[in-house]
């Protein structure tokens, strides 16, 4: 098994495309923003985790308590919405420690048990909130595709822009490429997942980067997805950063 040590060293070694940005650091996963260096942890298919300072923001534990060994506990955890490879309560259960706050879809809040409903909130598509210190914009996370709403129909699913030292970071959770994504605006780290038939195909994920143009894209939630493609559909329209969401 990775140790987390392990991972964190290879990261530095990972490939990076197109133009480095001024607004990131040599590091390749280290977004320099005017509260300090944003450090990118991804995890594992769609759990990623953000450390800045003292605080470590969780996005989708899942999976297993395995892959956050090492991690500095969270002092907030984000869920997306309520499938198994976003929400595991046996993985919340060991990585959420006592005190770190959660926001999350209704769904999910429907879900918690009442120890962590306790310190849960659950915000609806469109909202902005203050969360942890941070301003949050909650994006709707759904599929367009009439034959694929089943998956994720719209008003449950969420995604989340955060706002951190003039940055601004899109952890898109399970979606096509929806309006709401389309108008967003100076998205400087976008995490955008690829997966068909439940988010998007690589076309899909290319148009929408060409039409909100965030500094770099992170695919992720791609497991079996063709990520040479999608780099190529991609071209100079953002950074693509190819990271190790799928660790042996």
């Amino acid at each position: 098994m990775l140790k987390r040590r392990d991972v964190l060293l290879g990261l530095a070694g990972l490939p990076i495309l197109g133009t480095i940005r001024p607004a990131f650091a040599a590091e390749p996963n280290v977004l320099t923003t005017s509260a300090g260096d944003l450090s990118i942890i991804p995890v594992r298919h769609a759990s990623l985790v953000l450390t800045i300072g003292d605080s470590a923001l969780y996005f989708d534990p899942a999976g297993g308590p395995a892959p956050f060994e090492g991690l500095p506990p969270p002092t907030a955890i984000f869920i997306t919405h309520a499938h198994g490879d976003h929400f595991d309560m046996a993985t919340l259960n060991a990585v959420a420690g006592d005190t770190a706050p959660i926001l999350t879809s209704e769904e999910v809040f429907a879900r918690l048990p009442a120890a962590l409903k306790e310190r849960a909130t659950a915000v609806a598509n469109g909202a902005s909130a203050e969360f942890a210190g941070i301003p949050v914009d909650v994006i709707a996370a759904y599929n367009t595709t009439e034959a694929r709403q089943r998956y994720h129909p719209p008003g449950v699913g969420n995604g989340y822009v955060l706002n951190i030292g003039g940055k601004r970071i899109y952890v898109a959770g399970d979606t096509e490429d929806t309006a709401e994504m389309r108008a967003l605006e100076a998205i400087d780290v976008a995490f955008l997942p690829m997966n068909l038939p439940y988010t998007m195909s690589a076309e899909q994920l290319a148009a929408a980067v060409t039409a909100f143009k965030p500094a770099v894209v992170y695919p992720y939630h791609y497991q079996g997805g063709k990520l040479d493609k999608v780099v190529e559909l991609i071209g100079n329209a953002a950074e693509v950063r190819l990271a190790e969401w799928y660790p042996a």
